[in-house]
């Protein structure tokens, strides 16, 4: 294992293993075998090229060459910060055969995300377009390269300018020897809205398994088409079962630069899409543009949703409208992955979560104490498994926080479990507002005002104040113009679905969009910021019913 990377202990190792879980085949050795079986199916669709499985398998081993020969090797970190192309998709396999590591870097990131990455890496290479939507990367990289001692190298598809070019390190293939399944093949980012992100290490063994399990589950076969509308980098995308998944079953993948319905509905006609994923603010948007689309939508047999709780009243909007299966998904690039299946009930896909995936995922719902909740009760969620990480890499100051001393993942999810094994997120231990003693989840909150036909999203955050110590802001994007007295209206609408009085809005603020991390959460950190100075500039006053409220 490498160093800076903590392994599961031996038992776990040997129950994985017997069990079937892990495999004695790392993820290159994945896409060759998937080449063989598939050989002249259509791989990847990326605009007007288009790669079969052969085509696909070659070029990764001729970039793995020519990576090779450029002097990286097994162990290097290499920081691929690529849209969603087909040339993605053969650079992470030309590394994972060379054993070379890549670090999953978003299209959104920028200077700040990629130097403190490439030096939290100790990166040796980056791996960028020329230009996308506007941003000249290798200004970008000029940057990083001066600041990064272990930076040696700058790779672009593309014009390259001083650099190397991508097209430029396709040569002759070599033989390499296969990474050992249980080595480090990448590096997911953890988290996606706070602060610079922690490196998450995935191996070939459990990552196949997250990728196995996944596709199976939605019930992948070679007629599938997926649509990659996510960054192609971010977990859900790329592995969940994503990417990876629609290569194991021999099907295609559809690669989009955005989920913008004028560019993704005109491919799910020309390309037959059956699958997509989406994230819930994404999904709102889907919802609302079918309904006067021009495009034919009928292929799409499966809507996947996840990276946040999409709430019922928006699941059951969207069923309506699209008319195929939605499959709900929780999961974390940390690991635990649960998923409703595309044989369940409309109200468990509403109203949950999914259920974990793996026989041997092992979850605890606990209080604040750190004891077991009863059946149904709301507890913090930890989970430990066969495609869990066991540590970040080089953070061992975070471990005692994220980790029990038996190896469980502390996720800083809220959660209960149904009867039947099913999840329903609640939230995170962060969102609990504390309102003078009284606890407000803000994903409680956001569920009720999601409900209400003129809301298409909404952000709930705590507000420092003098009195209370937090009060609740809600910032609301209406599907239309604002009307006088809207907020009043909500305020009524929270009070008719029974809504206790505590846990209605302090302030109210509405904006035209909600800000968004790079993978397209809403970004709470900004939203809090926001609502700290406002609660600065204009203090809330008790009314005599024990109410504040300003707008």
């Amino acid at each position: 294992m490498l160093a800076g990377c903590v392994e599961w202990p031996e038992e776990f190792v040997s129950r994985y293993i017997a069990k079937g879980y892990w495999e004695a085949r790392s993820l290159g050795g994945l896409l060759r075998d998937w080449a063989r079986e598939h050989d002249g199916r259509t791989a990847l669709v990326d605009g007007e090229q288009r790669w079969t499985y052969r085509e696909l398998d070659e070029r990764a081993d001729r970039l793995a060459a020519g990576f090779r020969n450029l002097g990286l090797g097994p162990g290097d970190r290499v920081v691929v910060h690529l849209p969603n192309t087909a040339e993605f998709v053969a650079v992470v396999f030309a590394l994972f055969r060379l054993g070379a590591l890549p670090v999953f870097a978003l299209p959104a990131h920028r200077h700040s995300e990629i130097s403190y990455l490439c030096a939290y890496a100790q990166a040796t290479a980056y791996v960028i377009p020329d230009e996308h939507q506007g941003t000249d990367f290798r200004k970008i990289a000029e940057r990083v390269l001066a600041e990064v001692p272990s930076l040696r190298e700058v790779v672009v598809a593309g014009e390259p300018g001083r650099f190397t070019g991508l097209d430029e390190l396709y040569t002759e293939p070599c033989r390499l020897p296969e990474p050992d399944p249980g080595d480090v093949a990448f590096f997911l980012l953890s988290g996606g809205t706070t602060g610079l992100p922690k490196l998450i290490p995935r191996t070939h063994r459990d990552y196949a398994y997250n990728v196995r399990l996944s596709a199976d589950n939605a019930g992948f076969t070679q007629d599938t088409t997926y649509l990659t509308v996510l960054p192609a980098a971010h977990n859900y995308a790329f592995g969940c079962p994503g990417v990876l998944g629609a290569l194991r079953a021999g099907g295609k993948v559809v690669l989009a630069d955005s989920g913008n319905p004028d560019l993704a509905f005109p491919l799910i006609e020309r390309e037959k899409v059956t699958v997509s994923a989406l994230v819930p603010p994404l999904a709102l948007v889907w919802t609302d543009a079918a309904a006067t689309t021009r495009y034919d939508l009928s292929s799409l047999e499966l809507l996947q949703v996840g990276g946040a709780r999409f709430e019922e009243a928006a699941a059951r909007r969207m069923l309506d409208r699209f008319g195929c299966v939605l499959q709900q998904s929780f999961g974390m690039a940390e690991g635990l992955l649960a998923q409703t299946a595309p044989s369940d009930s409309e109200d468990i896909v509403t109203r949950t979560q999914g259920r974990p995936l793996s026989p041997d995922d092992e979850v605890r719902l606990v209080d604040s104490a750190g004891r077991d909740v009863a059946e149904g009760e709301t507890g913090l969620l930890l989970v430990r498994g066969p495609y869990t990480l066991r540590g970040y890499y080089r953070a061992d100051e975070h471990h005692a926080r994220d980790f029990t001393q038996d190896g469980f993942f502390i996720t800083g999810d809220l959660a209960s479990r149904t009867p039947t094994g099913h999840l329903i997120v609640r939230g995170r231990v962060k969102d609990v507002i504390n309102r003078g003693g009284e606890k407000v989840s803000a994903d409680e909150v956001e569920g009720h005002l999601l409900a209400h036909p003129d809301v298409r999203d909404v952000g709930v955050v705590a507000a420092p104040d003098a009195l209370l110590g937090e009060r609740t802001c809600a910032f609301v994007v209406f599907r239309g113009r604002q009307r006088e007295g809207a907020f009043g209206e909500l305020t009524g609408f929270l009070h008719e679905r029974g809504v206790a009085d505590y846990k209605i809005p302090d302030r109210w603020e509405a904006l035209e969009e909600l800000p968004r991390t790079g993978v397209g959460k809403a970004d709470k950190v900004q939203l809090r910021a926001r609502a700290a100075r406002a609660a600065a500039r204009r203090p809330t006053r008790l009314s005599r019913g024990g109410r504040g409220g300003t707008r």
